[in-house]
């Protein structure tokens, strides 16, 4: 058996059980972080019974709440010698919802989810990332962050503590790709302040992936609709999951920290012109990535938002 310890966020569904399968069939300690325990403790029994591996724990974690994080990682250290690798899987997009909704500490619940919980709950886990020989951090973003190859396209940063809630109009699909932005600008600030640990830290791009029946129970009835005849064509789940498996565990990736990879496990760029013909291959390739995450008072603005967030709860 592995030695090295695990943790996936969402690993009770979709890619995140995937890859918590993956990990245990190759013999690693997993401990799923999972909100609701009713499903995680199903999800667990499948595991270990598919994997005949035993070492598969459950904890406890919302990652929209910072105290439910806190909490989280006091018990981990309290269990367990060190974290190997950190993969922040669990995401909110509420499909068809309409209300703009705040986190336990009053932040937009797409951003407290996809970017200041994983921002957080990376930096509290530091200390124990840090004690590992090869520690890694993987932070799931998606391909919808192309829009902001966009212009016009900008993170609403004066909106995301409600400072607008109902004056503005509320798309929680914007959210999503916004919040998932936001984590990628935070991965490589996180890359640089880790570094001196050995800390690697990258992000990945999820791409179409077919989605499980209980992301599509939450969906409003047309959103569902939709997303039953697009799981005719998307692939499964555990082929993201071996791209989670591979980055987090291969020699060839051991010493990259702060990029961004495709599904192909190729890394991406900041695109070198957004203009014209360009832009369109931007838009529907995936060597590249928009020049937003890029631009450092983008990065700084995030990063001091992020901190400040934190600070108050620590």
């Amino acid at each position: 058996m592995n030695d090295k310890i695990v943790i996936i966020t969402g690993a009770n569904s979709g890619i995140g059980k995937a890859a918590a399968l993956r990990f245990a069939t190759e013999g690693y300690r997993v401990v799923m972080a999972c909100r609701s325990l009713e499903r995680g403790v199903s999800a667990q029994r499948e595991i270990q019974e598919a994997s005949g591996n035993p070492n598969v724990d459950l904890l406890e974690l919302d990652v929209s709440s910072f105290d439910s994080i806190r909490s989280f990682c006091t018990a981990f250290k309290a269990r367990y010698p060190r974290l190997d690798i950190l993969i922040h899987n669990a995401a909110y997009l509420n499909y068809g919802e309409q209300a703009y909704r705040l986190s336990p500490e009053n932040v937009e619940l797409s951003f407290a989810t996809n970017a200041f919980g994983p921002f957080f709950m990376t930096r509290l886990l530091a200390d124990h990332l840090a004690k590992s020989e090869d520690p890694r951090v993987l932070n799931a973003c998606t391909t919808n962050i192309k829009h902001f190859f966009d212009p016009k396209r900008q993170i609403e940063f004066d909106n995301l503590r409600g400072e607008f809630r109902g004056q503005r109009r509320y798309n929680v699909y914007k959210m999503y790709g916004d919040s998932k932005m936001g984590l990628l600008m935070l991965t490589f600030k996180l890359a640089e302040e880790l570094k001196d640990q050995g800390i690697q830290v990258n992000a990945l791009l999820i791409n179409r992936v077919k989605l499980s029946p209980e992301t599509i129970a939450k969906m409003s009835p047309v959103w569902r609709m939709l997303a039953r005849v697009q799981n005719l064509t998307n692939p499964l789940p555990e082929g993201m999951a071996d791209n989670y498996f591979n980055l987090c565990t291969s020699e060839e990736y051991r010493s990259v920290t702060g990029r961004l990879f495709n599904h192909k496990r190729e890394i991406v760029e900041p695109a070198a012109n957004e203009q014209g013909f360009a832009q369109l291959k931007n838009i529907f390739g995936s060597r590249s990535y928009p020049r937003y995450a890029a631009d450092p008072r983008n990065v700084e603005r995030i990063w001091a938002l992020g901190s400040s967030l934190a600070e108050t709860r620590t």
